[in-house]
């Protein structure tokens, strides 16, 4: 069927460069340097990561001092901005005023 196609047809049916019969494009010398590139990049990531810079002896909890520092210090920056305690006495004392059994609007003035 291709070989049909190709010489029956004058030229690439719809957009040149989209869908199933699209045009070939040309493989250039800057396309493979750039692939080449990519793939000594990727050949050098891959052996860097092949060997770890730590054992997992020495990688297990290696950091737990500085966890527990920056625990507490996020602890002592939540406490800090935490608001004084409040009770009930003093948001209610200002009921007390008329505590004697006097009523304020009844009051003798001299």
């Amino acid at each position: 069927m291709f070989l049909t196609v190709a010489l029956l047809r004058k030229g690439i049916p719809g957009k040149q460069w989209i869908g199933k019969y699209r045009r070939p494009y040309q493989v250039t010398w800057q396309m493979k340097r750039g692939m080449i590139r990519r793939l000594e990049i990727e050949a050098e990531n891959e052996y860097w990561l092949s060997r770890p810079y730590m054992t997992k002896e020495q990688e297990y909890d290696h950091a737990r001092v500085r966890w527990i520092a920056d625990w507490e210090a996020l602890k002592s920056l939540k406490k800090s901005n935490f608001p004084a305690h409040r009770y009930t006495v003093d948001h209610i004392n200002h009921l007390n005023v008329t505590k004697n059994g006097q009523n304020p609007k009844k009051r003798i003035s001299n």
